[in-house]
C-alpha cells in the first residue's frame, strides 16, 4: 500500500511519501508528479520518512520527477530517506546523484 500527499513548506513543493513505492503502487503516484510538474514548481522536497519499500519502479518514479522538475530548471531534494529505501539508493549509486538531506529545513537550506 502507498500513501503520498502533496503540500506547502514555505517555498517549497513537498510530496510525501510512505508505505511501498514498487511495481503495484508506483502507477497510483505518476498523476501527482504530473501535477506538480504542470504546476511549474521549481523546489521540490521528496519526504520519504515513511516510506518502507522501493523496487526498481519506485526509482523509476523518482528518476521521472527529477528529469521533470530538472527540466524545468527546477531541482528535486530526498529528505529523510531511511531503512531499505536508503540502502537500495546506496546499492545503486545514486547518493551521489541526488541530494539527500535529514529535514525538510536543510532541503529548503540547499535550494
Amino acid at each position: 500500500m502507498l500513501s503520498y500527499r502533496q503540500y506547502a513548506h514555505g517555498d517549497l513543493t513537498v510530496l510525501s511519501v510512505s508505505g511501498n513505492l514498487d511495481s503495484l503502487t508506483a502507477p497510483e503516484i505518476r498523476p501527482e508528479i504530473e501535477k506538480i510538474v504542470a504546476s511549474g514548481a521549481r523546489k521540490v522536497a521528496l519526504e520519504m520518512s515513511g516510506l518502507d519499500v522501493i523496487d526498481s519502479s519506485g526509482i523509476g518514479v523518482i528518476v521521472a520527477l527529477f528529469k521533470r522538475v530538472r527540466s524545468q530548471n527546477g531541482d528535486v531534494k530526498i529528505v529523510a530517506v531511511r531503512g531499505q529505501p536508503r540502502e537500495i539508493l546506496r546499492l545503486l549509486g545514486l547518493e551521489r546523484a541526488f541530494d539527500i538531506v535529514a529535514t525538510l529545513d536543510e532541503a529548503a537550506a540547499r535550494f
